[in-house]
């Protein structure tokens, strides 16, 4: 039997916080959660990249929201992206011809993820973006960033919230065309390179 000194004061160390999980692949992902773009519309981009954690090491198994204006800087009205058979309750997929907006994408095991969206306009004065939303193994927490869009480089300039942001940074929050016409927008958790993930108070 142990015995315990009760007469001097004890020091209790709190249990360290951890993650449990994450279970991404269940009920969250759904069929065709990247194409949030109708197929075949004029204005349809895509945009792809992966997500890295600090050590620089791609994750098999991140989550992305995705949420986007359409291309006259407007938030679509329109309602959900999961319709189901009332019947049967199975899944019936996007309709293929309304804009949500907003879309869901899972990593694969490259680390790698792709979604189709319709080119934002911009809203306000702040240049064309797509908001990111990431969840993650090893946050308690998710993030949030933006997928800024190249080539408009006096919008980009003028952004509000990119004008606040570290001129050393700002490129984390820029995508890049690659030679397929896809905007590459890799996601790095922490490190050399880390992208700019906001705050919303």
């Amino acid at each position: 039997m142990t015995k315990i000194d009760t007469s001097r004061p004890q020091t209790v160390l709190p249990t360290p916080s951890h993650t449990v999980g994450p279970f991404y692949g269940h009920a969250l992902p759904f069929p065709g959660g990247g194409d949030i773009a109708p197929l075949g519309h004029p204005d349809a981009i895509t945009l792809q990249g992966y997500v890295y954690d600090g050590e620089g090491a791609p994750l098999p198994d991140a989550f992305l929201e995705l949420w986007g204006a359409d291309p006259e800087g407007e938030l679509s009205q329109a309602d959900g992206s999961m319709r189901r058979d009332p019947a049967s309750g199975g899944f019936l997929g996007r309709n293929g011809v309304e804009f949500t907006g907003w879309g869901r994408v899972q990593t694969d095991a490259d680390g790698h993820w792709s979604a189709r969206t319709l080119r934002p306009g911009a809203r306000g004065r702040s240049a064309p973006y797509v908001s990111v939303c990431v969840f993650a193994r090893g946050l308690l927490v998710h993030l949030f960033t933006r997928i800024y869009l190249p080539g408009d480089e006096a919008a980009l300039a003028a952004d509000p919230l990119l004008r606040q942001v570290d001129p050393a940074r700002r490129d984390t929050l820029i995508a890049t065309r690659d030679r397929s016409g896809a905007y590459r927008f890799d996601i790095r958790l922490q490190g050399e390179a880390e992208t700019v993930f906001l705050e919303f108070q």
